[in-house]
């Protein structure tokens, strides 16, 4: 029988896995990968990434299906996301000057990806 320890220590290892495609896949659309699993007090944030002049904070989800992967993110999690993500802008003086926008990564099985762009605003609503 699987213990829940056991079954968390599955689900974080999908999670690296999926985060580990996701910053490759990311790379190759020409993305600057700059951090990952950065921690603040405010939440973590899975990926933060540059192209040109926009910063993007990028939260991966791994889901049997991409429609579940987007249905799993919460509002209370979007606000956690974008509260991080202000207060790691406010640490870093040389990030004030780019455009912010927050992505969504889905990923599932057979290494199917989908990038979606502008998931949701700084208010934390959906565009």
């Amino acid at each position: 029988m699987t213990t829940k320890f056991s079954r968390r220590q599955i689900a974080e290892k999908k999670g690296r896995s999926a985060e580990n495609l996701a910053i490759w896949w990311l790379r190759l659309q020409g993305y600057a990968i700059i951090a990952r699993r950065e921690k603040t007090p405010k939440g973590e944030i899975d990926i933060i990434a540059r192209r040109g002049k926009t910063l993007v904070f990028i939260e991966v989800k791994a889901r049997a299906d991409f429609d579940r992967g987007v249905q799993s993110i919460s509002r209370h999690q979007i606000r956690r996301i974008v509260a991080a993500a202000q207060y790691w802008r406010s640490t870093r003086r040389n990030e004030q000057n780019f455009t912010c926008r927050f992505d969504i990564v889905l990923v599932k099985p057979y290494l199917l990806i989908k990038h979606i762009k502008n998931a949701f605003d700084e208010s934390g609503q959906a565009i």
